[in-house]
C-alpha cells in the first residue's frame, strides 16, 4: 500500500496530480470532438505551433500560458483562414502551417543561451513543476472549456456528422467550427505544461479514443476519457518515480497503452457476442427422416 501512496505525500507531486486531472477532463471535452471528426492531424499541427510562443515568451522571460495562448490563436485563425481557400487542400494548409511554425519556434528558442535546456522543457514538459497558480489557471481554464462545450454541444454535433444540416438548421457551421478549433486550441494549451507539445495528443487523443467502444453517447465518451486520463496521470506519475522515468512522457506513454488495451479488450467483446448471437447450426436430417419426408 505504502507503494501506492508514498509518491503521493510530496507537495509537488501532489499539485502534478490534480494538474493532470484537471487536464485531463479539459483533454476530454475537446478530444472526443477530435476524435469523431478525425481531425488528428490539425491537433497534432496546433500542438506544435504553440512552440515559437512559448519559446518567445521563455526568451524575453515572459508568462508561458500566454505566450501559448497567442500561437494557438495565430494557428486557429490560419487554420480557419485556409479552410476557406478552395484552391488548397485543408491538410496542405494545416500541413505548411505546423511546420513554418516548428521551425519558427527552433528558431527562437536557437536564440537563448540554453538551447538544450529550454527545448527540452518546451518539447515534453514538466508536469513535477506545476504550481499552485498554474491549478487556478487549469480550473479556470476547465469552466471555459464546460462553458463552451455546453452551449456548442448541439453544433458541434451536427456539424461532427452532417455539416449541410448544420447550415439548414441555423447551426452556422463554420462558426461551430472556429468555436471548436478555439476549444481545441484552449485544451492544448493547457496541456503543454503537463505533457510537453510532443506528447500532448497523448492525453488528448488517446482517452476518448479508449472510452469510444464502450460508451453509448459523446457525453459517455467525454466522461469515459476524463476518467482515463486521470487514471493514466496516477499510474505515470507513479511509475515515474518508481522506475525514475520522464513523469509527462510516463503519463502519455499509458495513456495510449490505455487504448491499445481497451481496443483489445473491446475486439474480444465484439467477438464473443457475434458468437452468441450466431443462429444455432441446423443438424442433419437422418436417411429415414429424408426418405420418410420424400
Amino acid at each position: 500500500m505504502e507503494w501506492l501512496t508514498a509518491p503521493f505525500e510530496v507537495a509537488f507531486v501532489q499539485r502534478a496530480l490534480w494538474g493532470g486531472i484537471l487536464v485531463s477532463a479539459i483533454c476530454a471535452l475537446a478530444g472526443t470532438w477530435v476524435v469523431l471528426r478525425g481531425m488528428a492531424f490539425l491537433g497534432d499541427a496546433m500542438s506544435h505551433g504553440l512552440l515559437p510562443g512559448v519559446a518567445l515568451a521563455a526568451l524575453l522571460g515572459g508568462n508561458l500560458m500566454l505566450g501559448a495562448v497567442a500561437s494557438a490563436a495565430v494557428m486557429t485563425a490560419g487554420v480557419t483562414a485556409l479552410g476557406r481557400t478552395r484552391r488548397l487542400s485543408r491538410d496542405t494548409g494545416i500541413g505548411l502551417l505546423f511546420v513554418g511554425m516548428l521551425s519558427l519556434g527552433v528558431i527562437i528558442v536557437s536564440r537563448s543561451q540554453s538551447f538544450a535546456v529550454d527545448l527540452t522543457g518546451l518539447l515534453f514538459g514538466d508536469v513535477l513543476a506545476v504550481r499552485d497558480r498554474d491549478l487556478v489557471l487549469l480550473g479556470g481554464a476547465l469552466l471555459v472549456a464546460l462553458v463552451v462545450s455546453a452551449l456548442g454541444h448541439r453544433a458541434f454535433l451536427a456539424l461532427t456528422f452532417d455539416a449541410r444540416k448544420a447550415h439548414t438548421l441555423g447551426l452556422r457551421p463554420r462558426l461551430a467550427h472556429a468555436v471548436l478549433l478555439g476549444l481545441l486550441g484552449l485544451a492544448i494549451v493547457a496541456s503543454f505544461h503537463i505533457v510537453g507539445t510532443l506528447l500532448v495528443l497523448g492525453l488528448l487523443i488517446a482517452p476518448p479514443a479508449a472510452a469510444l467502444p464502450w460508451a453509448r453517447g459523446v457525453r459517455g465518451v467525454m466522461a469515459g476519457a476524463a476518467l482515463l486520463g486521470a487514471a493514466a496521470t496516477f499510474g505515470g506519475l507513479l511509475l515515474s518515480w518508481h522506475l525514475g522515468t520522464a513523469a509527462g512522457a510516463t503519463v502519455s506513454a499509458l495513456a495510449v497503452s490505455l487504448f491499445f488495451l481497451s481496443h483489445l479488450a473491446s475486439g474480444v467483446r465484439h467477438r464473443r457476442v457475434s458468437r452468441a448471437a450466431a443462429p444455432a447450426p441446423v443438424p442433419e436430417l437422418d436417411r429415414s427422416t429424408s426418405e420418410a419426408m420424400s
